[in-house]
């Protein structure tokens, strides 16, 4: 479980006093609930399709090493060059390497979370190359100096206003009207397709008997990055693989519809090794990066292993009231929400705060809109249970100290009931104590008298009733 470097509370704490990022966050949600609702509704048999695809997750993982195995054999006979990268640093040392030894001064990427899992624009950045956002909402918020803020919608946490206002400092133009917003940002990303001397995707599916790499995209920013550049490097990690066209099939009934509400993506890009002999385009060397980070070791967990079923649409995202209400900045970490909140917690090198599955209502709203059937509640559950076991948490530890002594547990709390009126004066003198952050952005509902006690009273209310009755 990772070390804790990044503190959610305070995070979440200044997320919810911003008022203007919660109100284009409620409305962005709203407008992607809309989309996905209306995409589901349009497919009666979207149970049928789920359940396929969930077949397809379960799939993967149960035969993951023999697939791994397939896939490098397939991108090797397709002209490609298969690396394996244990955690973060060897992934982005691996590509930062391969690209400082062809000469590579400037390279276009498309989205990619597992890019900024390893801090590959970091990385590049220091070996003296420059790296190209070139997914609009990406490119954006690079230019705001930002990290993404949703898994599909980088800047989902930025008004066109703001956006408006960055094009004028950044670029001299400006405008609040989207398609020529999008223009302004084409013009400069055009020149940089042209250029760069690699291009660096991430990828959505990939499949083993062909090896073929799908990605899906809107602003056919991918297809340019992917085929202009004369280097292409692919970055997955280990369970997006899936055995075949067909398996991938099954996958894509789901993922738009999840994503952004879409039967199907506008671009669907399919990659597979490099130019052969004859043709006039594409890349003359394709490299596939296959990351780990600790998800063999999540694979071989019996009780989390389920989340690697996660196809990255976003819909627990969506739905979680707590990520709804503090975004995705307050994690502290690549991947955010539900889902994030498990994976990060068990990923290697991952930042974030690892008591983020604490920060979890269990309304339950993230498993019901899974595409891929993952119950994140009770994986959340598990990851709190094991970090309770290793006595991180002072609170559980003190509270499981007094559970297993009842009478000092009955001490502890006819004390608690004494100063339970004066824990808001207790808050206000000391807003950073235990009690002060306890109540930070919660109410506390009071202690009640002991059942016990009141289960007396209620009994003799009981016997006067019946008494009465009797008489009647």
């Amino acid at each position: 479980m990772s070390a804790c470097r990044h503190n959610f509370g305070k995070a979440s704490a200044a997320a919810l006093a911003d008022g203007e990022s919660r109100a284009i966050l409620d409305k962005a949600i709203l407008q992607i609930h809309a989309l996905r609702q209306r995409s589901v509704d349009a497919m009666p048999d979207f149970t049928d399709r789920r359940a396929r695809a969930v077949a397809v997750r379960q799939a993967t993982l149960d035969r993951l090493p023999d697939l791994l195995e397939t896939l490098e054999a397939s991108v090797t006979a397709a002209g490609g060059i298969v690396h394996f990268a244990e955690d973060a640093s060897q992934a982005s040392r691996l590509i930062t390497d391969l690209l400082t030894a062809r000469g590579v001064r400037l390279a276009v990427k498309s989205k990619s979370m597992v890019s900024e899992e390893i801090g590959l624009n970091e990385a590049l950045a220091a070996a003296g190359i420059e790296a190209v956002e070139t997914d609009l909402g990406e490119y954006i918020i690079q230019l705001m100096g930002q990290k993404p803020s949703h898994i599909l919608a980088p800047a989902l946490h930025v008004s066109k206003e703001q956006v408006s206002a960055l094009f004028a400092e950044k670029f001299g133009r400006t405008s609040t009207d989207i398609p020529e917003m999008t223009r302004i940002a084409r013009d400069s990303l055009r020149a940089k397709f042209l250029a760069a001397d690699a291009g660096i995707t991430g990828a959505n599916i990939v499949v083993a008997e062909t090896g073929t790499v799908m990605v899906l995209e809107n602003e056919g920013n991918i297809r340019l990055t992917g085929s202009c550049p004369p280097i292409h490097v692919a970055l997955m990690t280990l369970e997006k693989v899936v055995g075949s066209l067909a398996e991938a099939a099954a996958v894509l009934d789901i993922l738009p519809p999840s994503a952004t509400g879409q039967t199907l993506p506008v671009h669907l890009s399919l990659f597979t090794g490099a130019r052969r002999d004859g043709e006039r385009d594409g890349p003359r060397e394709m490299h596939l990066v296959i990351l780990d980070n600790g998800r063999s070791e999540l694979l071989a967990d019996p009780i989390l292993r389920p989340i690697l079923k996660c196809i990255r649409c976003g819909a627990c995202l969506n739905v979680c009231p707590v990520y709804q209400s503090v975004g995705g900045h307050a994690y502290g970490s690549v991947y955010p929400g539900p889902m994030g909140s498990i994976l990060s917690s068990v990923l290697k090198d991952a930042a974030g705060d690892a008591r983020q599955p604490f920060a979890c209502t269990h309304c339950g709203a993230c498993a019901e809109a899974c595409p891929a059937g993952i119950d994140h509640p009770v994986l959340l559950q598990e990851l709190r249970r094991r970090q309770a076991e290793q006595g991180t948490d002072t609170a559980t530890k003190s509270y499981a100290a007094l559970a297993r002594h009842p009478l000092l547990f009955g001490a502890a709390a006819a004390w608690a009931r004494t100063v339970d009126p004066r824990l808001d004066r207790v808050a206000a003198m000391a807003p950073d104590g235990p009690v002060g952050k306890f109540l930070r952005g919660r109410k506390f509902p009071g202690l009640s008298k002991p059942f016990s006690r009141r289960f007396k009273a209620m009994a003799k209310r009981l016997s006067r009733a019946q008494a009465k009755g009797g008489r009647s």
